[in-house]
């Protein structure tokens, strides 16, 4: 499989890479057949988070004895520097490993996040000083507001900025992918699926490989997610004029303002399984699944119509996305 360069990371990674964020899915032996079997297929860049529960732990258990065949990336929510020194400490021990070639500053969103990272006693102060120990190899950062993420890659301070980019989300292909380049900052695509409500898996994912210097991160949890993922890898081809049109009508089908089924959003207060609802109403609206989803619905313990408007969830969604009144409207469709 192709390698493409990190930016000045200098890591030769696989352009189609493993992310594990679905992984907390997975039973402790699935998650092992789905590891294992991604590294046989060649891929050979992971990355993960302390914020997606098990999935640090899965690793350590199943494939700490291949390290040597793979870059490991993972990324913290902490934003002072106690926090996140105990959590570069916590990875490299769950995931039984001396040292982890890229530590990541999780989901900026806000100017206080920003400010708290950067801040004498923030994030990055443990960062570059896990660096200086050997325990972690570069230093990256991730959001969804890419106009922090311009900010942050200006400091010099980044080796890598992570970001959400596919054929319905490209703003970052303004000003953030053109900086970074001239800064010799590697690009990693999250999301290059939509968070799987992409349908056309081999054309979103020709759509990045189309673009120069990008690795993507689609999420995996099964193995015939490993081949889909990596078929477009095989004998590539650009995107022909008819394939362009028909990813872009299923982009302007779905807009911007959709469920990436990030999961950030939940514990819900009540319970609410709140990227469930949004796939069921997803379903019903744009497959016009009108009798089989209410029905399945129905039989939910908890449904949209228990929303009890605290805000919580809204809070923590990255794409700001007004999950309050949409539970309202999947309530009242849904029943």
């Amino acid at each position: 499989m192709e390698k493409r360069r990190l930016g000045r990371t200098e890591l030769m990674v696989t352009p189609i890479s493993f992310g594990a964020l679905p992984m907390q899915r997975c039973t402790m032996e699935e998650a092992g057949e789905v590891l294992k079997a991604a590294l046989d297929a060649g891929i050979n860049f992971i990355d993960t988070a302390r914020a997606y529960t098990d999935s640090e732990e899965k690793i350590g258990r199943h494939i700490a004895n291949r390290r040597s065949e793979y870059y490991l990336a993972t990324k913290s929510m902490a934003r002072t520097k106690e926090a996140m020194a105990k959590d570069i400490d916590i990875s490299l021990a769950t995931m039984k490993t001396e040292y982890i070639d890229l530590y990541q500053i999780h989901n900026v969103k806000v100017e206080q996040d920003w400010a708290a990272v950067m801040a004498p006693g923030g994030a990055l102060e443990a960062l570059k000083e896990a660096r200086a120990a050997g325990k972690i190899r570069h230093i990256g950062i991730t959001g969804h507001n890419i106009d922090l993420l311009v900010k942050a890659v200006k400091t010099g301070e980044f080796s890598t900025v992570q970001v959400p980019f596919n054929c319905v989300e490209q703003g970052a292909m303004k000003e953030l992918f053109p900086l970074a380049k001239s800064l010799d900052v590697g690009i990693i695509v999250m999301k290059p699926l939509g968070g799987g409500l992409i349908s056309n898996v081999d054309l979103a994912l020709r759509f990045i490989l189309e673009q120069d210097g990008l690795v993507a991160i689609p999420g995996m949890d099964r193995l015939e997610h490993i081949e889909q993922n990596l078929a477009p890898t095989k004998d590539f081809k650009p995107l022909s004029a008819e394939e362009r049109a028909k990813l872009s009508a299923e982009a302007a089908e779905l807009g911007p303002n959709f469920c990436r089924r990030c999961g950030y959003c939940v514990p819900c207060a009540v319970g609410i399984d709140i990227p469930q609802m949004f796939i069921f109403h997803l379903q019903y609206t744009r497959y016009d699944m009108k009798t089989a989803i209410p029905e399945r619905y129905k039989g939910l313990k908890v449904k949209a119509s228990e929303c009890i408007e605290c805000g919580e969830c809204e809070a923590r969604c990255p794409y700001n996305l007004p999950i309050r009144e949409r539970l309202k409207q999947v309530a009242k469709d849904l029943g």
